[in-house]
């Protein structure tokens, strides 16, 4: 909002600079927050620790909540509303009826599982206009980076960040570097935005974009759908990036023009206007450029636990010898004992069992269509090949009513596709839907960590197209023997959105009505600023990991997360690495040896430590077990954040100073971490400096209570909230198929939907 035009700006540089309400010396900086995302498993937290403080929403007109994560995907019944027989899991059901208390007592919009716009978070914000260019968007999963498709800044949060937003609409956020990656050139036939965007997490490794907001473009990416646009930023995570954005142009004015909640009438216009200004100046600074040759990316497929581990699909599984990095071959060594593969394997020679075409990466509509064109090319008495089990997941309810108006769920059907509900699913199986121990799966979602879809399953990332070639022969196949040239991604940007439904009187709007002027604005909080906790001097035995990209599902797999409180998580802390997937009986893991199994610290020699999910459980299940400081080269952002929310320390420190305390944990030697002096000490040994931000070493000497100190801010956040108003009136609730917005104060009891 504060325009900044005395240096060219990046698209990133742009939006963060129009979003920034207060900045201390030290770049921490309080940012607006102009949309919110909220599903059931990492809001429950969120809304009790509200409760318990006597909180309320901020603003409830720019939240929006869904089920998706661990809700049932076999067909439901029609006029059944009874959540119970819904959602019959006792765990999943206690997340999903937390979720419909809480947006009930704090009066916010709510798509259920029988309303028809419910689907995965990051499909329906798009899907209904919620999602608009310019915006920042935040939600409690990893990839709320999809919205950066519309040329918005947004990344997923923990659960006590969730709390934040809810509280003061602000987040606390230090600024990322800029990168650019382009890609240029004629895309080979055969390969979609799946293909370049495995490609590119390829090139630049799982750790490629840490510390970074990736602005992506080139003629490929400008020729590229908003649907495909969303696939590529969807995986901007796995590439360790803190987010991924393209900046709009008139395909995406046209993907939104009309939607439910976008700006209608000269506030279109108005919004249009703004919205032309949204891309990286002549001039603008990246501290990283990447760029991509079309010619070089091929029809893809991973062979190992880690997006970065991909291949052409006419490769072959590589040797682990062939990686010139030890920490690389030790993972690519761990990769392939756990996906059972031989180096040298030709990916076309490697056997299926299960075919997953869904989630918020790839269950799209042009995703559906894509599949069934190769269905549909296979002629049409095709049918899936004998022992493969494949199922279709629309990622939200109104792409399954596109889809069966296509006739699209018929030629599935037909051909022994099992048709489903919208729902995460078994992207990371934490309803039914979920991958047997030693299973292997082809998915169109966006990680093949150890266990994602399933303790022991084994996972390999491709696009939709070739996941339905894959179910027709039952192995990994190149979807150019079916004579695919992804052809839907040839743009008219004069069509209509790809969702187009037919009106329907049950479709009604959620959203409370509100004005500007109705807006609660927050008190000024607790009189006590602290949070109880502090962290000053911790001592203790440290246990070494040798282990790159040590990613939050194997830190806690997703059965864990299925809880609505923050304690008793160490028994699922490192539990597939710690217990055999079939038997539950101990595996060899440090751990369990004497002394580590009383560590305080854990030392990681690999790189990106907690990349992956935004779950919260992965800080509260270490804290569980006793550990409160982690010691890493680098770190997974939101990791690292979620630490510093539990006043846990992450310490990041060169390869080499991490190699040589591993070294004294393995001698054990016990490490004194000092944050006040800001440096680790071992017996007769020169102490290692490290760094840590002012302000949250301030927060953890002293305890301090982010929220409340916050709140004290107050008259800032109102103000920057009228010029918000000014400048921006469309993003205040007006647009909401036409209606103006009141918000309902917390403990409002009801609430129709």
């Amino acid at each position: 909002m504060t325009q900044v035009d005395h240096y060219p700006q990046t698209l990133y540089d742009k939006i963060w600079n129009d979003h920034v309400i207060t900045s201390n010396d030290n770049g921490l900086s309080l940012i607006y927050v102009d949309r919110h995302l909220v599903h059931e498993v990492s809001s429950p937290q969120a809304f009790e620790g509200l409760r318990s403080a006597g909180r309320t929403v901020r603003r409830p007109d720019c939240t929006l909540a869904t089920v998706d994560h661990n809700v049932p995907t076999a067909l439901r019944a029609s006029g059944v509303h009874d959540l119970s027989s819904l959602v019959t899991d006792p765990e999943s059901h206690e997340q999903c009826a937390a979720l419909e208390l809480n947006v009930k007592d704090f009066g916010l919009s709510y798509f259920g599982l029988q309303d028809k716009r419910q689907g995965i978070v990051h499909v329906i914000g798009p899907e209904q206009g919620f999602t608009l260019p310019g915006i920042t968007c935040v939600c409690g999963d990893s990839h709320t980076s999809t919205h950066g498709a519309f040329g918005a800044l947004a990344f997923g949060i923990g659960t006590s960040e969730v709390e934040h937003v809810l509280a003061t609409q602000t987040i606390l956020q230090k600024k990322s570097r800029n990168m650019r990656i382009r890609v240029d050139g004629q895309l080979p036939d055969g390969v979609d935005s799946k293909d370049v965007i495995l490609h590119i997490i390829g090139a630049i490794g799982a750790a490629g974009g840490n510390g970074c907001v990736i602005e992506y473009s080139g003629s490929v990416i400008r020729g590229f759908t908003m649907e495909a646009r969303m696939s590529i930023c969807n995986m901007s995570i796995e590439a360790g990036s803190r987010a991924g954005m393209i900046a709009p142009d008139e395909i995406t004015f046209a993907y939104l023009k009309n939607r439910p909640l976008a700006p209608k009438g000269e506030m279109w216009d108005r919004a249009e206007e703004y919205w032309r200004t949204l891309k990286s100046d002549d001039g603008a600074k990246f501290d990283v450029e990447v760029d991509i040759p079309a010619v070089d990316i091929a029809p893809s497929v991973t062979w190992g636990t880690s997006p970065q581990d991909v291949v052409p699909i006419t490769g072959a599984v590589p040797d682990p010898a062939s990686f010139s990095n030890p920490d690389r071959r030790r993972a690519a060594a761990r990769s392939l004992e756990y996906m059972g593969l031989v180096p040298g394997t030709l990916m076309e020679d490697i056997a299926l069992d299960n075919i997953f075409i869904g989630s918020c990466t790839n269950g799209r509509i042009e995703d559906l269509r894509s599949a069934a064109n190769i269905v549909r090319a296979a002629g049409p008495n095709v049918r899936v090949a004998p022992g493969v089990y494949a199922m279709v997941v629309p990622a939200s309810s109104l792409i399954k009513r596109q889809a069966e108006a296509e006739g699209l769920d018929i030629l599935f059907r037909r051909a022994g596709f099992n048709w489903r509900e919208a729902g995460c699913s078994m992207c990371l199986g934490m309803n039914e839907d979920q991958l047997g121990a030693g299973k292997r799966c082809a998915s169109t979602s966006n990680r093949n960590f150890e266990g994602r879809q399933g303790a022991g399953g084994r996972t390999h990332l491709l696009s939709p197209a070739m996941a339905a070639a894959a179910a027709i022969r039952g192995k990994l196949t190149d979807v150019r023997r079916f004579h695919y040239k992804a052809t839907q991604y040839m743009v008219d940007i004069d069509a209509p959105p790809a969702v187009k439904v037919p009106d329907d009187p049950a479709l009604q709007d959620t959203f409370p009505e509100v004005t500007a002027n109705d807006i609660v604005q927050p008190t000024a909080g607790p009189a006590e600023n602290t949070s109880g906790k502090v962290f000053r001097v911790l001592k203790g035995i440290a246990a070494p990991m040798y282990i790159e990209n040590i990613d939050t599902d194997m830190i806690i797999p997703k059965q864990f997360l299925k809880t609505t409180v923050r304690t008793g998580l160490a028994r699922g802390l490192f539990y597939n690495p710690r217990k055999d997937v079939n038997t539950g009986s101990p595996r060899e893991f440090v751990l369990d040896r004497a002394p580590f199994d009383k560590a305080k610290i854990i030392v990681s020699v690999g790189q990106n430590f907690g990349c992956g999910s935004s779950r919260e459980h992965a800080a509260w299940c270490l804290e569980d077990f006793g550990i409160r400081c982690v010691i890493a080269p680098s770190f997974g952002e939101i990791f690292r954040n979620n630490c510093l929310q539990n006043c846990m320390l992450p310490i990041e420190l060169s390869a080499e100073e991490c190699r040589a305390l591993a070294a004294n944990a393995e001698a054990g030697i016990e490490l004194t971490i000092d944050l006040e002096r800001e440096e680790i000490r071992r017996a007769e040994q020169p102490p290692i400096h490290f760094k840590t931000d002012p302000f949250r070493r301030s927060c953890l000497l002293e305890g301090f209570d982010d929220i409340a100190m916050t709140m004290q801010g107050g008259a800032a956040i109102a103000a920057f909230e009228q010029r918000r108003t000014q400048t921006w009136p469309w993003l205040d609730g007006v647009g909401y198929a036409g209606k103006k917005v009141t918000v309902k104060p917390a403990g409002a009891k009801t609430m129709e939907w």
